[in-house]
């Protein structure tokens, strides 16, 4: 028995507060993974729970049919598992109405985007689906390939204009610096290219405001599957796991209707620069370092690495010491008190975070985690010893054979962390990952 709309569940397991049936779809999501599941359809949940209306979510899989797999025979239906020191909550998430496989009906995917309905369109394809050149602008061939956003987003978009509706909202939910921006530098290159008669519509029509998202959501087991069927009574293919904190902090820069997210817990501001530095070099810099120097000593988890008392201070020291000295923080905007709710978060011995899904990718990461933060101190004459650690640790994995390297540029990291001098080949001036910071 799998989780559908007619499954009688047990009283204490939340459920939609709203006819889903009622329910027109507004948002299109590309990149329907376990992050959107437990963070911004959670929040749009809520929101039509509070009365909005008419928000479901079209999901969105550029390559692989799994979620929809899980979630299409269900209705779209799934069950988020909150776990702290304290216990558990699940509560089962109604907004997502629908997943297309791009792969499989590309045309199904412009037309949801290009639906008088649908208002907005997000994303979380991670930092490597954007496309990015080695300079930062699009990669043009790669945006033309057929699993390309550029591709779906341009073409429906030019559908919208042709037809006389209006521009949308294109709201990144990724860990970009400044993500809301490059992903209309982007787009507007790939429309330049692909559409050239609709960029002044899409300059003038469409919006793509700056986000932070932060919930930590590690990759669901079989035995976390297997727990929640005991409690479900069904199973749960699509279901999800997660941390009680959540964050959400956008640029209130909407192109047409929006729901209501203020009203349950997300925060709409003027400036998301400030909240989005902290999240990248704080969290997400203690989060790859924690990784690279867990995954070397032997560390499988997050919480294990930060219980490690020679890895702690370490992780300390480069939240306090390295990376919150660098923000511009907002008036209110606590840094040692967000230190301190960072490191109970990754101690949680309920979320079992692995170390190697951080570790993917590190060539998209570590540029806005770590980099940024090195260079505003070697300009004012300063170092940093724990990212110094962090990036040997980094070094020693990418020339280690025990774990694998999930990354788009693994072959040329492997080739310069085994060149005499592996940091200038990574950081230096022709180096793969050539920054303002000169390594020593």
């Amino acid at each position: 028995m799998r989780l559908a709309a007619d499954t009688v569940l047990p009283p204490s397991i939340g459920r939609p507060a709203y006819d889903r049936e009622r329910q027109a779809a507004g948002i299109v999501h590309i990149g329907i993974g376990a992050f959107h599941r437990a963070h911004q359809a959670v929040y749009t949940d809520d929101a039509m729970g509070a009365g909005d209306r008419d928000w479901g979510i079209v999901g969105v899989s550029l390559r692989s049919g799994d979620v929809a797999a899980q979630l299409n025979p269900q209705g779209g239906l799934y069950t988020v598992a909150t776990r702290s020191v304290a216990g558990s909550s699940l509560r089962v998430i109604g907004a997502v109405q629908q997943v297309l496989v791009a792969s499989e009906d590309p045309q199904a995917v412009i037309d949801a985007i290009a639906a008088p309905a649908t208002h907005i369109v997000s994303f979380t394809v991670t930092e490597k689906g954007y496309l990015r050149a080695a300079d930062g602008s699009l990669d043009i061939d790669a945006a033309r390939a057929s699993a390309s956003l550029y591709r779906f987003v341009g073409a429906a978009l030019a559908a919208r204009c042709a037809a006389g509706l209006p521009g949308l909202t294109l709201l990144s939910c990724d860990n970009l610096a400044n993500n809301g921006a490059v992903l209309r530098r982007l787009m507007r290159e790939y429309l330049a290219a692909e559409h050239r008669d609709i960029v002044d519509w899409f300059d003038g029509e469409c919006r793509c405001p700056a986000t932070m998202i932060d919930r930590i959501v590690p990759a669901t087991t079989e035995a976390d599957r297997a727990a929640i069927e005991g409690e479900l009574g069904v199973r749960d293919e699509g279901a999800v796991v997660t941390e009680g904190f959540s964050q959400w902090v956008i640029e209130d820069d909407f192109a047409g209707p929006r729901p209501r997210w203020e009203a349950v817990g997300a925060e709409l501001v003027a400036d998301v620069a400030p909240y989005e530095t902290a999240k990248l070099r704080m969290l997400n810099g203690a989060h790859s370092a924690l990784a690279y120097i867990g995954l070397g000593k032997g560390h499988e988890f997050v919480h294990q690495a930060i219980a490690d008392p020679a890895i702690r201070p370490l992780i300390e020291t480069l939240m306090r010491d390295e990376a919150a000295p660098t923000i511009d923080a907002e008036p209110g905007q606590d840094l040692a008190a967000y230190a301190d709710a960072l490191l109970e978060r990754f101690a949680n011995p309920a979320l079992h975070h692995r170390l190697i899904q951080i570790a993917m990718d590190g060539s998209q990461k570590i540029p806005q985690r770590w980099l940024e933060t090195l260079a505003w101190h070697q300009r004012r004459g300063g170092r940093c010893p724990s990212l110094g650690v962090a990036v040997d640790a980094w070094i020693a994995f990418l020339q280690g054979g025990e774990h694998p390297v999930d990354d788009p540029l693994a072959d040329r990291l492997r080739a310069a962390a085994a060149a005499p001098d592996a940091r200038q080949a990574l950081f230096g001036p022709d180096g793969v990952l050539a920054s303002e910071w000169r390594p020593d």
